[in-house]
């Protein structure tokens, strides 16, 4: 992949969420699939299956994408058991419970204001 330029349009994006911590916090956890996963691991650890069953419409592919990238974030961990079958569960990371009373303000605005629109 070749040198972006100074002046481009993702090279502006990358600085802003840099600078902004809001827009920095909003890309860590945004998206349709994300802030659900994590409200539904803030009881505890959860396998694959549990998960995709407590969230209406997500596909394995984008719950599997999804996780990938939360892992990655640092806002979820990943347990791999050397068992058969393979048994994998899902937990919360120290950082990302820290979210846990902004989520369910979150949810109490939501409840609050959804019937209005």
């Amino acid at each position: 992949m070749g040198k972006r330029k100074e002046n481009s349009t993702n090279r502006i994006n990358e600085q802003y969420i840099i600078e902004c911590d809001l827009a920095y916090a909003v890309c860590k956890i945004g998206g349709r699939w994300k802030l659900l996963i994590l409200a539904k691991l803030q009881h505890g650890k959860l396998r694959f299956g549990e998960i995709k069953q407590l969230i209406t419409g997500i596909t394995d592919r984008m719950l599997t994408l999804q996780l990938k990238e939360l892992e990655k974030q640092g806002l979820v961990k990943r347990f791999a058991y050397a068992e058969v079958p393979p048994r994998v569960e899902y937990e919360l990371t120290e950082i990302a419970a820290e979210l846990i009373p902004i989520w369910c303000q979150l949810e109490k605005w939501g409840a609050k204001h959804k019937m209005i629109t």
